[in-house]
């Protein structure tokens, strides 16, 4: 029996078509393998810590301080100087955003957090982030019965 000569052609395809979709799920994978192979702690732990960071930068990106400071440990929320965090959070958002590239940065770490590795010991948990989400190291405690940034 003699086959068409096009035959061959749809034959090539279907491998490439598949080489290309596995090459696109192999770039896709590492990030999340990596995060969970040097995470440490429960997932539900690892993905609170992730859920608290990323609620933190999104309510930067909205401008939103109030809704900031409802992810910082205690002692941070407290009124100093007559201003309340909301209005120091207020404040400090605004000045993030007047910078240049601010804004860009802000959407950066939130994408870097859903890959960043988290280390859960005890009650306190660290995401590794190439820069702070406040000042300091990206620490949080849990109290509150829910993982409060501390700094």
């Amino acid at each position: 029996m003699q086959r068409h000569p096009r035959a061959d052609i749809h034959l090539m395809r279907l491998p490439r078509a598949v080489a290309i979709i596995l090459g696109a799920v192999s770039l896709a994978l590492p990030a999340s393998v990596l995060a969970t192979e040097y995470s440490s702690g429960t997932p539900e732990q690892i993905a609170w810590v992730r859920r608290a960071a990323t609620n933190f930068v999104a309510a930067e990106l909205a401008r939103n301080g109030e809704a900031a400071c409802a992810i910082l440990n205690a002692p941070l929320r407290v009124t100093r100087r007559h201003r309340t965090c909301a209005q120091r959070m207020d404040e400090r958002i605004a000045a993030a955003m007047r910078a240049p590239g601010g804004r860009a940065r802000l959407r950066v770490q939130r994408r870097e957090i859903q890959s960043a590795a988290v280390v859960v010991h005890g009650r306190v948990a660290a995401i590794s982030l190439p820069g702070p989400l406040m000042a300091g190291r990206n620490r949080f405690l849990w109290t509150e019965n829910c993982w409060m940034l501390e700094g």
